[in-house]
């Protein structure tokens, strides 16, 4: 059997590289949604139900992408393809999004922007999975660890800027950060702009500086016939005998991915918890801003949010992109010392390691409250806010470890496992793990924080902590497999 040649860091570089313009805009979604849906209408109870949205496309694309790119070669490619399509369709949806209240005459603003989170949602769940199929694909076994982190590193760089960017937009550029209800700040609407600009454009730079293997050469490294791989998945089959086939895969997947499959499901759940609520747990905990200012039924009967609240809410909106970034930019730190840890101390300490730290990062939320202002200096501006809000950069150092070894070591582990010719389709499964909890927080959250926590939302957060901390115990069951290079003759779905 060949070995992959050996790839040079700027090569490994370009093969991830687009993942930096995917996930500047994921990051300007996280960072924004929840306050773009509460200015058109959304109340706290009814944010989680909105977020469903990323995870159920999740749950349907990834799957089919996967396994429609393992069959897929042509001029472009095998991933390509679909990373270009993902990227293309993603940037129209950020474009179209920010401009919901401009199409009230036709459909509520509220409901246009649910849609574009679906186009979004979709669209970068198009080109995520082939990107991680894409590092397996192309990167040799012994610069796996390399390869993952490279790509967690490129995740952060994109995170960081797209989290800042309307903070910028505003402090440094001088646009508005409020809004009326119904309407999106204008710092907002351009962020979203240049987050599809340098989206489309990072994703061209991966598809055009990287040639992927053709389908005999790629086969050969893995031991495996081209031919009959080729013949297997020229088999036309009944809608089915692919259900049964895929049905099949499921029963069949590598022990390591369902007691991955458990770590998952803590360590997403919190992911979710904290995209959704960290701009409302701040604005009531740190800017001291009551939770009846969050409820429209209450807005409506005052007429309307007071300057004053619309300015802190404002404020702690940005302050949400600064804690977001700052956790990517630590993610970003650790990812460049990632692969030598985990080769040094193992993947699953590391992992384990990592996701404990997250989780105490989120419980040390509910220590940080002082709402008295202090002047912070950002290099790039200066700014009042509460000196908790200063203080709340502490946690992010956990959470971007956490969030640094979630983008790489599962993939890593997961990734010498599988069989070559199911490459895709088992990494889209793998994609349940992360969608199926944030269904789970989705549909739960906000329940348990209007009916248990009474729209504190501080203590939602704090849930998320418990919940990283048993992601972080629970990678003590998970048990590395030996590689799976041969599998011509498994289930197809």
């Amino acid at each position: 059997m060949h070995q992959k040649p050996q790839l040079s860091f700027w090569q490994i570089w370009n093969v991830s590289f687009g993942f930096l313009g995917v996930q500047f805009g994921f990051a300007l979604q996280n960072a924004n949604v929840s306050r773009i849906l509460s200015d058109l209408g959304a109340d706290l109870h009814s944010l989680s139900l909105f977020w469903l949205v990323a995870p159920i496309m999740g749950l349907l694309i990834q799957p089919l992408v996967g396994s429609a790119s393992d069959r897929t070669w042509n001029r472009f490619g095998r991933r390509n393809p679909y990373i270009l399509i993902g990227a293309v369709a993603a940037t129209a949806g950020m474009l179209l999004m920010p401009n919901a209240p401009l199409v009230v005459a036709f459909i509520s603003p509220m409901l246009f922007g649910a849609m574009m989170l679906a186009v979004m949602d979709a669209s970068f769940n198009i080109a995520f999975q082939p990107f991680r199929a894409l590092v397996s694909d192309m990167v040799p076994d012994n610069q796996m660890n390399s390869g993952y982190a490279i790509q967690s590193l490129l995740i952060n760089i994109g995170a960081v800027v797209g989290s800042i960017l309307p903070f910028v937009l505003t402090n440094v550029v001088g646009l508005e950060n409020t809004s009326t209800a119904g309407s999106v700040a204008p710092s907002v609407v351009w962020a979203f702009y240049i987050g599809a600009t340098v989206l489309l454009g990072s994703v061209l730079w991966t598809v055009f500086r990287t040639k992927e293997y053709a389908p005999k050469e790629y086969y050969q490294f893995k031991g495996m016939n081209a031919d009959e791989v080729a013949k297997e998945q020229a088999q036309q089959k009944t809608l089915i005998e692919k259900l049964s086939g895929f049905v099949g895969l499921m029963k069949t997947m590598p022990v390591v991915m369902k007691r991955l499959a458990i770590v998952q499901f803590f360590s997403w759940f919190a992911l979710f918890i904290m995209w959704v609520y960290t701009m409302p747990a701040i604005a009531q905990h740190v800017w001291g801003i009551e939770a009846k200012w969050f409820d429209p039924d209450y807005l409506a009967s005052v007429g309307g949010v007071p300057a004053s609240i619309a300015a802190a809410k404002g404020a702690a909106g940005d302050w949400v992109g600064i804690l977001f970034a700052a956790y990517s930019l630590f993610a970003a730190i650790f990812s460049m010392f990632l692969a030598k840890l985990a080769n040094t101390f193992g993947r699953k300490l590391v992992y384990g390691c990592s996701l404990l730290a997250g989780g105490f990062g989120y419980l040390s939320f509910l220590l940080i409250e002082n709402t008295e202002p202090t002047l912070v200096n950002l290099l790039i501006t200066q700014i009042e806010v509460p000196q908790g809000a200063v203080l709340l950069l502490l946690p992010m150092i956990g959470v971007g470890i956490a969030w640094s070894a979630i983008l790489a070591m599962p993939y890593a582990i997961l990734a010498g496992t599988l069989p070559a010719n199911k490459t895709g389709v088992y990494m889209g499964i793998f994609n349940f793990t992360i969608a199926a909890p944030q269904i789970i927080s989705g549909i739960f959250a906000g329940w348990i924080l209007s009916s248990v926590f009474e729209n504190q939302a501080i203590n939602i957060i704090l849930l998320a902590g418990i919940s990283m901390v048993l992601g972080g115990l629970s990678v003590y069951f998970v048990k590395e497999d030996k590689p799976a290079t041969k599998a011509v003759n498994t289930v197809q779905a």
